[in-house]
């Protein structure tokens, strides 16, 4: 780290749990965020402000009116823009130290090996189930952590999966693919704070899973929900028999 940097992150490098080590590996980590939009608006900027040396966004859309009331790192003046070009040109202005890598493109079983093999952590935030099932079952054949949230109405969950590991659980032990539901924000709505609240603690358990921190939600469901201001956690046990991760595919 140069002087700027260990100026710049220096409120975190105060903290015992960080020191200028934890830091350091902030600043070497890649991670890839899918999905630049409720929960990936929040989770981009606080981990680019954090220091992870290279962040890789991927959306295939472009920004809307109707997505700034949540989608809170695009601009007015972005309006019919790339969401990565419009997310790429504020994590950059925010933190110029960083490196943003865009994919401007669907995430689909063909393209996710190139990019998730290479990146530390995976975290996501689409909202439809399909790309949910293809990017856990990625992150199970690489080996990378999944930070995994969502967020509608005024209500969010978040976990952390790693289902290659043989006591972990992975997202579809969690959600049959048969039988998961279809529900998501565009249809039913979302409260756009609820959005940055759950954004946000998928960025600090990012963070927590790269640096081994505390409590990372490994086979734990947290329930929020915003009108009562209640946090409930519910645990995930690995289905022996899941197509993905059951205990007779892990070696």
């Amino acid at each position: 780290m140069n002087d700027q940097e260990l100026l710049r992150y220096s409120k975190q490098i105060m903290l015992p749990q960080i020191d200028v080590e934890g830091q350091q590996k902030i600043i070497d980590s890649t991670m890839l965020i899918i999905g630049m939009g409720g929960l990936g608006s929040p989770t981009a900027l606080y981990l680019a402000a954090a220091g992870v040396g290279h962040i890789i966004i991927a959306d295939f859309d472009q920004v809307e009116l109707s997505n700034l009331q949540r989608q809170i790192i695009h601009r007015t003046s972005d309006i019919g823009d790339d969401k990565v070009n419009s997310a790429k040109s504020k994590l950059l202005e925010l933190n110029p130290n960083i490196k943003v890598t865009i994919a401007n493109e669907l995430v689909h079983t063909d393209n996710l090996s190139s990019l998730i093999k290479d990146v530390d952590i995976v975290l996501d935030g689409t909202d439809n189930f399909e790309s949910r099932f293809e990017i856990n079952k990625a992150c199970v054949e690489f080996q990378k952590p999944l930070v995994s949230a969502a967020v509608i109405r005024l209500e969010g969950q978040i976990s952390v999966f790693k289902g290659y590991e043989k006591d972990q659980p992975c997202y579809q032990c969690l959600y049959s693919q048969e039988g998961s539901g279809r529900e998501n924000c565009v249809e039913n709505g979302v409260l756009a704070p609820v959005a940055g609240l759950i954004g946000t603690i998928q960025a600090l358990q990012a963070i927590k899973v790269l640096l081994n921190l505390g409590e990372q939600l490994c086979g734990v469901l947290m329930l929020v929900d915003a009108l009562d201001l209640s946090f409930r956690k519910v645990k995930i046990v690995k289905d022996s028999e899941c197509p993905i991760c059951g205990l007779n595919l892990i070696v």
